[in-house]
Parts: structure tokens; C-alpha cells; sequence
């Protein structure tokens, strides 16, 4: 099936300049590390946004319309922000509770911001017996193919077509009670479909893959997809998600033992291998915390291998790094920056800490680094 133009204005995306080989020395202390940036003529939309994830559904009106003008303000054009099953039908099949959603897409569609949900997190009654939590896979595949087209029948007519099938499917805290690559791909073939047939102009994209190596009950990026590929599922959408967190290197270091971001093109060689070789890949979370517990890291080589986190110094860094770096990195067609507000002040997790503003509203040093790297790029 012929795709659609998603991004046919320069209103909802940015054009990659023509640019030519470059090379740099990045300085970590006394090491100097290599970085070369790729030549390319690549003409593709570079759609970039902010990743909010179930924060946007419980705001206030006010605070909603903040955060979303905060998006403009930047210069991102898309935003992305779990659509829950476990939201929109909590009791059972037979009922829909779309309202907050719904005031989501109308405020994003006011400030022209496309939307990219995430299609995810499973109310208890469609739970396999015995799993407990919304990240437990759903028990029956076509309950949650039938779920995401309800959500495209509603959402379509206001301009949604993209769509996001799942959240990190490769971890063990995000795909209970372990990843299953089989299971994801029966969930992926089923829920693909039922978009389609729903909606013709349905761009699908696989679930982010989180990066981590294949321990613990996770499953590495890579092993992932190659496991999906083989049953099929890099057939079953237009692009690949991915999570290539690097703090506190940058997206453009060149390092020893590959960063997230080096590693795109192990997923890019997964998908050559099984027939689809210029599939993009959609980085639709990325990010660095500036708080949490242990050490802060500035960037510099004596900070790096006992770091937990990074300064806001080093956030602005990794944020301006980014935005130059997935411009010239092949296949990359998107790049969502999570996320928008710090999610609280408790330094015990820097899971609250990775926003462009902290928790009480005032901005960190990464607000303007984004702006300014993303008005570079436009002009």
C-alpha cells in the first residue's frame, strides 16, 4: 500500500539541509574522541517533537495548553503521549471513555501539533490471569487490535494516522510477564490490520525499542527486532521506534564500545537482512536526567563511569548534539525529546527528572540549547 505525504508543509516538519562530510574532536578530559558526520542528500522530513507519556492526560485545561504551547515555543511540531486502554475502557469492551483524550488532540490540533500516540498499557479485566499492572501483554491480541481501531476510527477525521504500537516491548518492566518476541508480533500483525482497514492512511510505527543488553528477562534492541523480523513484523509497519539514551555521551560521540545511537545501524542492518532496508527509524524517546541518586556527570572523562546522571550543563549539551546529530544520521526521520517537565523532585529515582523545565516551572539551560538547535536547523 502507497504511504501518504505525513508531513506535506514546512509547518509540521523541518527538511534536512545538504551537508557535507565533517569531522571533529570531542574532548572527554585527556581522551579525544573521533566524530564524523555523515555526508547524505537526504531530503526526508526530520519530524521532531516532545515525548510526554501519560503525563498530558490527567492536566488541567491550563496547564495542558502550557505544556503544548511550551512545544511550539520551541520549535517542535509533534507531540507524543500514551493513548491507554486501560483509560479509555477500564470496565470492559462495551465501554469507551474518550474525554481525556480527546481534549489532548483538540488542544494540539488548535496549536497545529501532530500527535503520535502511543497505543499501549492493559485494563485488568483483558490481563492474562495471574499478571498484575497495565504493562502486562493483553490476553487476547484481538481485543487490543479492536481497541486501536476504535481509536483510529475517532481520531482519523482530526488528522491522525500515525500511530505507535506499544512502549519498549523489548523490557521485562514494560511487556509482562517477560518480552516475547512471537507474542508482540501477533500483537503487531493483529493491531496493524485492524488500523488500516479502519483507516487506509495509517502510518504504523513499532514500538520504541528500549536499549539494553539481553539480560535479566530483557531482550537487546537488535535481538529484538531480528526475533520480530523473522516472523514477519518488520513488514507489518513503516517504521522502526527506538530509545538510544547516550548520557552523558552525546548522540555524535564516537566511542569504543558504541553508544545507543552508534547502534542504529545494527537495527538498520536487521532490517536490510530481512527486506526492508530503507525503513526509517523514529527515535521517539531521548533524552538525560539532570538529578537522581549517585553521581552527576559534566561531560568530562573522570565523570563518566560512575554517572547516573549529568549536570544541566551537559543536558544542553546532549540536547543540541541531538537535534544536529539525527540530521545527518541515515534513516533517522524522527526525533521526540522526553520530556517537557521535570515529573517531581524526589531525588531517589531520576525518572522525574528528565524535563526541559523542573518540577516547579522554571527553565533549565536544555530549553534554549533545543530552541536554538532547532531554529539552526531550520534555517
Amino acid at each position: 500500500m502507497e504511504k501518504p505525504n505525513l508531513m506535506p508543509t514546512t509547518k509540521l516538519s523541518i527538511r534536512r539541509p545538504l551537508l557535507a562530510a565533517a569531522t571533529a574532536l570531542i574532548t572527554f578530559g585527556t581522551t579525544a574522541l573521533l566524530t564524523t558526520a555523515c555526508t547524505t542528500d537526504d531530503s526526508r522530513p526530520l519530524r521532531l517533537g516532545i515525548a510526554y507519556g501519560h503525563r498530558l492526560v490527567g492536566m488541567s485545561g491550563k496547564d495542558l495548553g502550557a505544556a503544548l504551547d511550551e512545544a511550539v515555543d520551541v520549535g517542535a511540531r509533534w507531540v507524543r503521549a500514551d493513548l491507554s486502554w486501560g483509560d479509555i475502557q477500564p470496565a470492559g469492551p462495551d465501554e469507551f471513555r474518550w474525554s481525556h483524550f480527546d481534549r489532548v488532540v483538540t488542544a494540539a490540533k488548535k496549536r497545529d501539533l501532530a500527535v503520535l500516540p502511543i497505543l499501549s498499557y492493559t485494563p485488568p479485566w483483558a490481563r492474562q490471569t495471574g499478571c498484575t499492572g497495565d504493562k502486562c501483554r493483553p490476553a487476547d491480541p484481538k481485543a487490543f487490535a479492536a481497541f486501536a481501531a476504535a481509536a483510529a476510527a475517532r481520531y482519523a477525521p482530526s488528522g491522525i494516522h500515525t500511530w505507535e504500537i506499544w512502549n519498549e516491548p523489548n523490557l521485562r518492566d514494560f511487556w509482562k510477564p517477560r518480552p516475547d518476541a512471537a507474542a508482540y508480533t501477533t500483537l503487531l500483525r493483529a493491531t496493524s490490520e485492524a488500523l488500516r482497514r479502519q483507516d487506509p492512511s495509517a502510518y504504523v510505527v513499532l514500538g520504541g525499542l528500549a536499549s539494553t543488553p539481553s539480560e535479566g528477562g530483557s531482550i537487546s534492541q537488535t535481538d529484538f527486532l531480528a526475533a520480530v523480523s523473522v516472523r514477519g513484523g518488520n513488514r507489518l509497519v513503516d517504521a522502526v521506534g527506538y530509545h538510544p539514551y547516550t548520557y552523558p555521551y552525546l548522540a555524535s560521540d564516537k566511542t569504543p564500545w558504541r553508544t545507543a545511537w552508534e547502534r542504529i545501524d545494527s537495527l538498520v542492518s536487521v532490517l536490510s537482512a530481512h527486506g526492508t532496508p530503507g525503513m526509517p527509524v523514529w527515535i521517539t524517546e531521548y533524552g538525560a536526567p539532570t538529578n537522581g541518586p549517585g553521581a552527576a556527570s559534566d561531560g568530562q572523562r573522570k565523570s563518566i563511569d560512575t554517572t547516573t546522571h549529568v549536570t544541566e550543563r551537559r543536558q544542553s549539551e546532549i540536547a543540541e548534539a541531538a537535534v544536529r546529530t539525527a540530521a545527518v544520521t541515515p534513516h533517522v526521520e524522527a526525533l521526540f525529546w522526553y520530556s517537557e517537565r521535570d515529573a517531581g523532585t524526589d531525588t531517589s529515582s531520576r525518572e522525574n527528572f528528565f524535563g526541559l523545565r523542573r518540577a516547579d516551572g522554571s527553565a533549565k539551560p536544555a530549553l534554549s540549547a533545543l530552541r536554538k538547535a532547532i531554529a539552526a536547523l531550520d534555517g
